[in-house]
């Protein structure tokens, strides 16, 4: 700590002000200033209490209109602080999740939509790149479950190729990897892991929505095939099980990615700051009923469960 004035090292303790706050004096300038405090919200007045109580409505699936009623949030303010919270956490897994020793990968994407949908962008022929269809690539580690990288884009070669890249980054040893058919993969894999990996797809077959089935309802899986890409891939590792499982919990968790309702996002920065909090979080403080801690814990990145506040100041 300096002086706010000269940033000299010389000073003493000199009371405290109305709060308790420890006040000090500058010994070569003589001015009196405050030990400075970790605000962990920026410039934002919420009370920290308040925070954490929004973010925990978000991570549990509310609307933001459902928290403003709950918490007496006003709505806008709740957007802020998840853009806030939201851009740290992004920070931090790019940080802590960084040449982490893996075995077994599984990646996948999961659809979703800002604004509109696609055809719907088509059909009053705008080009916008942040609204319309968008896809959250995934990778998860099967042994500890922790989401090794993730990505928002669209379901294209060069969203491919930056979500692989970020692969690259968060994995340190040769392991093995699984993707579905999406035909962007094995170029991207190729490209930015090449002889790190043995690579496999896992191609899924469906059979023909039935007569009379609804719109939505989803066709029938009549069977898989195994397709090595790269490497020597082993066939009883060649599994989409786990992530397609964190598809799920992200659908769950995540109002904004919910099916057939009204909660999609309107926003491009909004998405991704509520897909950055739902890893971290699910990375460093959400306890996994499978290994009984926590995939930070697990994977050896921390010592314990961290909770919302932690992950607010770290």
């Amino acid at each position: 700590m300096n002086c706010t004035s000269c940033s000299s090292s010389n000073f003493k303790r000199f009371g405290k002000d109305r709060k308790g706050n420890q006040r000090y004096r500058c010994l070569d300038c003589g001015v009196t200033f405050l030990e400075p405090k970790d605000k962990p919200l920026g410039s934002m007045y919420l009370a920290e209490e308040k925070a954490v109580m929004c973010l925990k409505l978000l991570l549990e699936g509310c609307s933001v209109r459902s928290i403003e009623r709950i918490t007496g949030v006003h709505r806008d303010t709740v957007l802020d602080l998840l853009i806030h919270v939201g851009g740290k956490c992004e920070r931090l897994l790019e940080e802590k999740i960084k040449n982490v020793p893996v075995k077994d990968v599984q990646a996948d994407e999961i659809w979703g939509f800002i604004q509109m949908k696609e055809k719907t962008k088509k059909r009053q022929d705008l080009n916008d790149e942040t609204i319309g269809d968008c896809y959250t690539f995934i990778a998860i580690d099967r042994d500890t479950k922790l989401i090794l990288a993730w990505h928002l884009g669209r379901r294209t070669a060069s969203d491919t190729h930056a979500f692989i890249e970020k692969l690259y980054l968060a994995t340190g040893t040769h392991f093995q990897l699984t993707t579905d058919g999406f035909g962007g993969y094995p170029d991207a894999v190729s490209h930015s892991l090449g002889t790190r990996v043995d690579y496999a797809q896992l191609v899924k077959m469906y059979a023909q929505n039935p007569e009379g089935e609804r719109r939505y309802s989803p066709a029938e899986c009549i069977g898989a095939k195994k397709i090595p890409v790269i490497g020597n891939p082993d066939p009883e590792r060649i599994n989409t099980s786990h992530i397609e499982r964190q598809n799920l919990t992200l659908r769950m968790s995540t109002r904004r990615l919910t099916r057939l309702t009204n909660a999609f996002s309107k926003k491009w920065s909004n998405m991704k700051a509520a897909l950055a909090l739902h890893f971290a979080f699910y990375n460093f403080c959400r306890l996994h009923s499978t290994i009984r801690c926590t995939p930070a814990m697990e994977a050896g990145l921390t010592k314990t469960v961290w909770s919302l506040k932690d992950l607010l100041h770290a």
